[in-house]
C-alpha cells in the first residue's frame, strides 16, 4: 500500500531511487516502480514534478500522459496543466514494460493559474476615453538635423507628452520633394527605440513619405520596458497619447498630406497599434506587423503564462486586473481604417493562435497576410507591406529589381 501523498503546484523535486537489499533471500529481485504520491493536483498552466521509486533495476523512467488535452508530461515527469479536467500519468521502465505505475492527475483554474481572463467584450466609451488629451495644447516641437542621406533629411525630435515629460523619437524627411507627401508614423517593438527603425523609415522616405518613429516612455528610465506593475498600465496608456501627439506633429508639417498619413507598428509596435486604431480616427490605413492581442494576452494561455509565472501569485493577479481594460484586442475592433495584419506561421515569439485571435478581432476592412516565416518575416512581407501602402496612401511604386 502506497503511503498517500498529494503533489500540488510549486518548487517539487523529481526523484529516482535504486534501493539493494542487504539479504536478498526471499526478495523479489524482479525490476519495481512505484509513483510516490497518491495523486497530483496543478494549477491550469503550471508544472508539478512527479516522484518516482525504482528497485532492482537502473533502467530509463518513461513518462506519458493519458490525455494530453488536460495535461502533459516531460521525460522528468513534469506535469502541466492544459485544460480543466482529470487524466493519469503513467510511469514505466524503458526496457521493462509492465513494470509501472500511475497517479490521477486534476487540472484546476484560479486567479493564480495562467489561464486567460475575461476581457468583457470590446472597448466601451468609457475605455476609450481613458487616451484622450489637450489636442489644443503646445507641441514645442524641437527638431535637430542630424544628416541629409539619398535626399532624406533625417532628424532627432521631441514635442510634449501629454501625460508628462517629453516624447523622443526620429524624423526622416524627403526635402528634394515639392509636391504635398503622405505621412507614415512607426511604432518600435521590445526591446526597440525609434533608431531601431531606421532602416524601414530611411526606405519610405526615399519613396516619398514624411516618417515619424517615436520612442516607447520604457525607453527614458531604467529597468526592464515591462515591470509587471501598475507602471505598465500608465506607460501604455501613454504611448497611446503620445501616437496621437505625433500624428498632431505629421499634421503640422508643410509638406504632409493629412488625409494620407498611415501607421505601421512592428511586434510590441503591433499589439500597441490594435490599441492605436481603435481611437486615433486621423488615420487612413495602418499595418500592424508580427502583432498579437496585448500584454496580458501574450502573458497568459499555454504559451505565454511562462512569462510571468516567476512572479508571486498576487502580484500576477494585480496586474492582470489593470491591464485587461486597456488590452488592445478590446480596441481593434473599433478602427476605422483599413488593416493589414502580417504574421509569420514559424514565429517562436509570437504563437499562431495569439495572432489569429488579433486577426479575428480586428475589424473589417482587413487584410490578413501568413508567411512561412519567423518573428521577422521575410522580404515578400516587406514587398507586400510596400505595396498595400502604395495603395492606400500613396507612396512611390517599387523599383524593379
Amino acid at each position: 500500500m502506497k503511503r498517500a501523498k498529494a503533489l500540488t503546484t510549486g518548487l517539487l523535486v523529481t526523484a529516482s531511487f535504486v534501493a539493494c537489499d542487504k539479504d536478498p533471500v526471499g526478495v523479489n529481485a524482479d525490476p519495481q516502480l512505484n509513483i510516490v504520491a497518491e495523486s497530483v493536483t496543478v494549477n491550469i498552466f503550471t508544472s508539478a514534478s512527479v516522484g518516482a521509486v525504482t528497485r532492482n533495476t537502473l533502467d530509463a523512467l518513461q513518462y506519458v500522459s493519458r490525455d494530453q488535452n488536460v495535461a502533459t508530461v516531460n521525460a522528468l515527469g513534469a506535469v502541466t496543466g492544459v485544460a480543466i479536467g482529470s487524466t493519469y500519468v503513467v510511469a514505466a521502465l524503458s526496457s521493462y514494460p509492465d513494470a509501472r505505475d500511475s497517479v490521477r492527475v486534476r487540472v484546476y483554474s484560479d486567479s493564480c493559474g495562467g489561464a486567460r481572463p475575461d476581457f468583457n467584450g470590446m472597448a466601451t466609451a468609457e475605455d476609450r476615453n481613458l487616451f484622450t488629451y489637450d489636442v489644443n495644447a503646445p507641441l514645442n516641437l524641437q527638431k535637430t538635423v542630424e544628416l541629409t542621406n539619398n535626399g532624406v533629411e533625417v532628424s532627432s525630435i521631441s514635442f510634449s507628452s501629454p501625460d508628462g515629460g517629453v516624447v523622443t523619437g526620429k524624423m526622416w524627411d524627403p526635402v528634394t520633394r515639392s509636391s504635398l507627401r503622405p505621412g507614415i508614423l512607426l511604432m518600435h517593438g521590445l526591446p526597440g527605440s525609434a533608431s531601431s527603425l531606421m532602416g524601414q523609415a530611411q526606405n519610405y522616405a526615399q519613396y516619398g513619405a514624411v516618417v515619424i518613429a517615436i520612442d516607447a516612455p520604457w525607453n527614458h528610465r531604467a529597468g526592464s520596458p515591462l515591470r509587471i506593475t501598475d507602471q505598465d498600465r500608465a506607460e501604455q496608456i501613454q504611448v497611446i497619447k503620445d501616437l496621437q501627439r505625433a500624428v498632431d506633429v505629421l499634421r503640422s508639417r508643410p509638406n504632409v498630406d493629412d488625409d494620407r498619413i498611415a501607421f505601421a507598428g512592428f511586434s510590441w509596435g503591433g499589439a500597441t497599434g490594435a490599441l492605436f486604431v481603435g481611437i486615433e480616427r486621423r488615420l487612413k490605413a495602418a499595418a500592424l506587423v508580427v502583432g498579437h492581442g496585448g500584454q496580458v494576452s501574450h502573458a497568459t494561455g499555454p504559451h505565454g503564462f511562462k512569462n510571468i509565472s516567476s512572479f508571486p501569485c498576487a502580484t500576477r493577479v494585480a496586474w492582470i486586473r489593470a491591464m485587461a481594460p486597456i488590452e488592445p484586442i478590446r480596441f481593434v475592433g473599433h478602427a476605422n481604417i483599413p488593416l493589414l495584419l502580417q504574421n509569420g506561421t514559424l514565429d517562436s515569439l509570437i504563437p499562431g493562435y495569439e495572432a489569429a485571435e488579433l486577426h479575428s478581432a480586428a475589424a473589417q476592412p482587413k487584410t490578413i497576410l501568413w508567411y512561412a516565416a519567423g518573428h521577422n518575416l521575410n522580404q515578400q512581407a516587406v514587398f507586400d507591406r510596400h505595396d498595400w501602402l502604395v495603395e492606400k496612401i500613396g507612396i512611390d511604386p517599387r523599383q524593379p529589381a
